[in-house]
């Protein structure tokens, strides 16, 4: 796991030295994600930066920027492929010769033997890349199939540029940093910004599983980074999952099949040169996670939890449990209100854009627990939106078929009740009831405001557009969330909060051949008796007693409303203070000081919306007003 970053100079004004320097200032802002070391290349009017994160081959041929065998490809590279030892075994055989054990030189060689495309297609991983072609002077950027690396590309100023992170933009000449407002609404409507925008107006995210292609001329001649999006070019495509021929198949073998090609997966993910562990929460995911790792460890896997004072946010014990179970060696931290609100101030720097699930918090401190002792961490991301596991794809099974087949004027009708409806969740389903398809009810769903054109002054809501499925709902739900939820809100959480450590994570259950298996299995072995992920129970069930994790799905979530109400209110009110929104002129105060008022006074539950727009303001303070302290004893007083 590293850090990446580069540029090029359009306009051919830097020597080699300024580029060398550019690029360095880039990588330096980006060196929590690879604290073990950086270095640059630059040559014909590009520059290539690295920091790295030591994990696979730490002696020195596993550096980057790293060249070909030819010296027609220089790479920087952000993430792990898995079956590297695999691809290197059938490139062995074809005469190539390997200097060290990275994967990234694999990689290289790949791009060598097969051409671009062709070498992607056989990476099984996760990845976030820039590759410039010396010989043709083209540079491709790509991003893993499911999106777990983050790679953002655009202008600053004269020069075109990508990284992982926004704040390396920062550090070149000409960056404006001028807001997009339309991501301002899309951050507003959903608590994250969807692929591609960013919250900057110009820089755009990669989508995931696919590769742009850049000329130097068609960087020269294009000043719209926007335009590039219509040339990025898709190598895997996850809306063909759902139309791969079901399996006829009986639960028996479904379930073997499943044990085999997630162990695999399980198994390349083990591969490190450095100490791994595995979260457990003591829920499905990473429980069956830890369990395939523990049955191919030849000692115990560590293991690592978090627990919380508050009785109703707390799984610690049945993290306990399983890891008792599975004789790991458990290490768990219970963590104090005060000490899960002491990361609030350091959000708008982890994620450099407005971000607002409130389970980032939580996430971080089980990352900054685990880094204590490893480097690597497995996790159990991704069996919700594979396996059928949230709650809203089974209330969707029930409500949407009756509600797209009841009359528009009784939809309406019904939505309308929303305004007198206190529950959050309850309040948001009734949201819902406008919907006409499955892709407006999906969208209303995920939304906490079903137009944002009446409280923010500026901009339109452009609303995501989602193309139409010829599914049923659970399937079009779940892929869906793998194309939206998934990227931009679950994993940019957890690489966000992993690499503010300094900690990589790797996700089994999001190898694209579980995926690609899992979307053959009837629905019937991901939804069944009212519950999700049948199958994933009926595996774990193999290695783990089935009364340690059958339970009611517990996010993994902090007590918000209540410290809205308690010792964050003073700092919330102060952020959205009427005084404050009017002169900042970017909401209409009235509707929010309402919010506040009704959920301080207990009437309405408003903390998701809430702390959207709290997230907002911090971030506002930081990287539009150049707010650097937050260390306000507001934001942590108990």
């Amino acid at each position: 796991m590293c850090g990446i970053a580069g540029f090029v100079d359009v306009k051919k004004r830097y020597d080699a030295v300024t580029l060398r320097a550019l690029a360095t200032a880039m990588t330096d802002a980006v060196q929590h994600r690879g604290p073990d070391g950086g270095a640059c290349w630059d040559g014909d009017h590009v520059a290539l930066g690295h920091r790295r994160l030591a994990i696979v081959d730490l002696t020195p041929s596993g550096l980057q920027p790293m060249h070909s065998a030819s010296g027609r490809y220089v790479i920087v590279f952000n993430g792990e492929i898995y079956n590297f030892l695999d691809i290197r075994q059938e490139l062995e055989v074809l005469g190539v010769v390997f200097r060290g054990t990275s994967d990234t030189e694999v990689m290289l060689a790949a791009f060598e033997q097969w051409g671009i495309e062709a070498a992607i297609q056989k990476f099984a991983g996760m990845f976030a890349c820039a590759l410039f072609d010396r010989q043709e002077r083209v540079l491709h950027l790509f991003r893993d199939r499911l999106g777990k690396k983050p790679l953002y590309f655009g202008y600053a100023g004269d020069q075109f540029a990508f990284a992982s992170e926004l704040k390396s933009f920062h550090a070149l000449p000409g960056f404006t940093g001028e807001q997009d407002m339309a991501a301002h609404h899309l951050f507003t409507r959903h608590n994250f910004i969807p692929a591609p925008w960013s919250i900057y107006k110009g820089i755009f995210k990669l989508p995931q599983a696919t590769c742009l292609s850049l000329s130097f001329d068609d960087i020269a001649s294009t000043r719209d980074a926007q335009d590039f999006l219509s040339r990025a070019r898709s190598y895997w495509n996850l809306f063909d999952l759902p139309k791969q021929p079901i399996q006829n198949i009986s639960a028996d073998d479904a379930i073997a099949g499943l044990e085999d090609v997630l162990g695999l997966a399980v198994r390349q993910r083990m591969i490190a040169d450095v100490p791994l562990g595995a979260f457990l929460s003591g829920g499905i995911d990473s429980s069956l996670v830890v369990a395939l790792m523990q049955k191919q460890a030849s000692q115990p896997v560590k293991t690592y939890s978090i627990g919380f004072a508050e009785a109703s946010h707390n799984e610690a014990a049945y993290a306990r449990a399983v890891a008792d179970h599975l004789k790991t060696d458990h290490t768990e931290f219970t963590v104090t209100a005060d000490e899960a609100r002491s990361v609030i101030p350091q959000l708008p720097d982890i994620y450099d854009e407005p971000f607002a699930d409130a389970s980032q918090i939580p996430t971080w401190h089980v990352c900054r627990l685990a880094r204590q002792s490893v480097t690597v961490a497995l996790s159990g991301d991704g069996g919700d939106e594979t396996f059928g596991g949230y709650n809203r794809y089974r209330l969707a099974q029930y409500v949407c078929p009756l509600l797209l087949a009841a009359p528009q004027s009784i939809r309406h009708a019904l939505s309308s009740l929303h305004k007198y409806i206190g529950h959050q969740n309850a309040r948001r389903l009734f949201e819902t009831f406008t919907a006409n398809n499955a892709a407006d009810y999906y969208r209303n769903i995920l939304s906490y405001w079903q137009s944002t054109d009446g409280l923010l002054l500026q901009g339109r809501d452009p609303v995501m557009p989602l193309p139409r499925l010829d599914q049923n709902v659970l399937r079009s739900m779940m892929i869906y969330d793998a194309a939206f939820y998934l990227p931009d809100d679950i994993l940019a959480k957890v690489d966000r909060a992993s690499m503010a450590v300094s900690l990589e994570t790797r996700a089994a259950l999001l190898d694209h051949r579980v995926l690609e298996y899992a979307w053959t299995l009837p629905d019937t072995m991901k939804m069944r008796g009212g519950k999700g992920k049948w199958i994933l129970r009926q595996l774990l069930a193999r290695h783990v007693p089935s009364e340690f994790f059958e339970r009611p799905k517990q996010g993994f979530g902090i007590p918000l409303a209540s410290w809205l109400r308690g010792p964050l209110a003073p700092w919330m009110q102060d952020l959205l203070s009427e005084d404050r929104l009017r002169a900042q002129g970017l909401y209409d105060p009235a509707p929010v000081a309402l919010m506040v008022k009704q959920h301080l006074a207990g009437t309405h539950d408003w903390s998701y919306r809430l702390w959207g727009l709290i997230c907002y303001q911090t971030w506002h303070d930081r990287w539009m007003n150049g707010v650097r302290d937050f260390s306000d004893h507001r934001v942590v007083a108990s």
